[in-house]
C-alpha cells in the first residue's frame, strides 16, 4: 500500500515561477558587471520569442553561465557538475534559486538524461557545455558524441551559442581576469524539422563546427602584470626535458629543471627569455604535451612515480557536502595507479578499479572509486590534469590505442 502511494505521488515539477523573478531582478546586475570586469558583448538573441530552447555552448570562462543567461529571455536551467551541490547551505541555496541540472563528469548520468526530459517537458530552457570542461589551452576541447542523440531526444530547437575572447580574458588556469574584449552570440539554430533529416553523425559535425572555437591567434591584447600566473595548472611537460614541473611569476614561466624561461605576453603568445620559444601559443605547448604523454612507457612508472604532491583528502558525499578526511596528505602519480599517504597509512587506487578521474574548477581533482568520490587539493600551483591524462592513458594503452584515444579533456 505504501509503495502504491509512493507510485501515484506527484512528480514536482522542476521549472518554479520563483527561477523567472530570480533571473529578472538578478540579470540586469550581471551584465553591468559583465561588460566591466571582463569587456564582454553579450547579443540578445532576439528570434527566441517564447519559445524554449536547447542551448550548447563552448565552455571558456567560469561566468560562461551568465554570457548565456544575458543573451536569452527567462530562466535557464543548467546541466552543472556536482561539485556545486556539495557544498552544503549554499548548495541548498543554489538549487533554490536557479535549480540547475546536477550531472556526474565523466559518467553516463541516466538521472541527468531524465531530468532534461523532464524540463523540456515543462517548457523550460536547458543550457549544457557539450566539452564538459572549460578548456585549458584556448582551444575547443573534445566533445562525446552523445551529446546528438540527446539533443535529439528532447525535441527542442538547438540554439549555438558561440564565446570568443574569453581565454584571453580569464584562461581556466589563471586566477585573475585581464582588460581585455570578448563575445558571446548565437550562431546558429537547427530546428527540429531540420535535424530530424540528419543522422547523429551530420548534427554531431554541425555542433562541433559551430562551437569550435581556437585562441591560439594574435588578434588581440589582454592585459594584466600577472598574466602567467599559474601556467603551471595546465603544463607539466619540458619540451628539453619532459616530465617536470614549472613557476611563473607575473610574466614568467619557467621549467624548475632546465631552467627554460618564456614571456607569456599581452597577445597571448610566448616569446623566449633564455632561449628561443619553444612555442608559439599555450595551445600548441598544450598539443606537444599530449602527444608526449601518449608515448610514455608507464611501465617505467611501476615501482618509482612520476609525480608526488602535497594535497588535502575530502569525501565528497554528492549533493549533500565534503568532509575533510586528510589535511595533510601525500599523492603519488604511478602508471598504474594513484596512491595517498595519510596519517591513516597508505591508500591505493589502481586504475583498473578507478571508473573515473576529473579536474574540476581550476586544480581540483576527483577520484571516482569504490563507490565514493574523493577530492585531493593541492596549493596553487598543484597541476591536477596530469593525473587525468596517466589515467586516461593507461586505459588507452589496455586497450591497445595508446596514439588515438582521448586523453579526458
Amino acid at each position: 500500500m505504501k509503495q502504491e502511494k509512493q507510485t501515484n505521488k506527484k512528480k514536482k515539477k522542476w521549472r518554479r515561477p520563483r527561477h523567472t523573478l530570480v533571473r529578472n531582478v538578478l540579470f540586469p546586475t550581471l551584465g553591468t558587471f559583465s561588460r566591466i570586469k571582463y569587456g564582454a558583448t553579450i547579443k540578445k538573441f532576439e528570434e527566441q520569442g517564447n519559445r524554449p530552447y536547447l542551448v550548447l555552448f563552448n565552455h571558456q570562462t567560469a561566468f560562461d553561465q551568465f554570457f548565456v543567461g544575458m543573451a536569452f529571455r527567462g530562466p535557464i536551467y543548467y546541466l552543472a557538475s556536482e561539485d556545486i551541490f556539495s557544498k552544503g547551505f549554499v548548495s541548498s541555496i543554489i538549487r533554490f534559486l536557479v535549480a540547475p541540472i546536477p550531472i556526474k563528469k565523466q559518467t553516463t548520468d541516466v538521472k541527468a538524461i531524465m531530468n532534461c526530459l523532464q524540463v523540456a517537458k515543462e517548457g523550460g530552457t536547458i543550457a549544457i557545455a557539450p566539452e564538459g570542461n572549460r578548456t585549458y589551452s584556448g582551444k575547443t576541447t573534445d566533445m562525446l558524441p552523445s551529446i546528438a542523440p540527446l539533443a535529439r531526444k528532447m525535441k527542442m530547437p538547438i540554439a549555438l551559442y558561440r564565446l570568443e575572447g574569453g581565454y584571453g580574458v580569464h584562461p581556466r588556469w589563471s586566477d585573475v581576469v585581464r582588460r581585455g574584449k570578448m563575445l558571446g552570440y548565437v550562431s546558429r539554430v537547427i530546428e527540429p524539422e531540420e535535424y530530424a533529416t540528419m543522422t547523429d553523425e551530420e548534427l554531431f559535425a554541425i555542433i562541433k563546427k559551430e562551437l569550435d572555437v581556437n585562441e591560439a591567434v594574435a588578434d588581440a591584447k589582454f592585459i594584466h602584470k600577472k598574466r602567467a600566473e599559474y601556467l603551471e595548472r595546465a603544463l607539466y611537460v619540458c619540451p628539453k626535458c619532459g616530465l617536470t614541473t614549472f613557476e611563473s611569476h607575473n610574466d614568467r614561466f619557467s621549467c624548475t629543471k632546465c631552467g627554460l624561461t618564456v614571456s607569456y605576453t599581452e597577445e597571448k603568445q610566448f616569446e623566449g627569455i633564455n632561449c628561443e620559444a619553444p612555442f608559439p601559443f599555450v595551445a600548441d605547448w598544450y598539443d606537444y604535451q599530449t602527444s608526449f604523454v601518449r608515448t610514455i612507457d608507464l611501465n617505467n612508472y611501476l615501482e618509482k612515480p612520476m609525480y608526488t604532491d602535497a594535497v588535502r583528502l575530502s569525501l565528497v558525499v554528492p549533493y549533500k557536502n565534503k568532509n575533510l578526511l586528510e589535511k595533510h596528505a601525500t599523492a603519488m602519480l604511478y602508471g598504474d595507479r594513484i596512491e595517498l599517504r595519510t596519517g591513516r597509512g597508505l591508500h591505493e587506487f589502481h586504475f583498473d578499479a578507478v571508473s573515473a578521474v576529473t579536474v574540476l574548477g581550476k586544480n581540483k581533482l576527483n577520484i571516482y572509486a569504490n563507490g565514493n568520490i574523493y577530492q585531493l587539493k593541492g596549493d596553487k600551483r598543484f597541476n591536477a590534469l596530469k593525473y587525468v591524462h596517466i589515467f586516461h592513458h593507461y586505459h588507452n594503452v589496455k586497450k591497445g590505442d595508446p596514439y588515438g584515444g582521448l586523453l579526458g579533456l
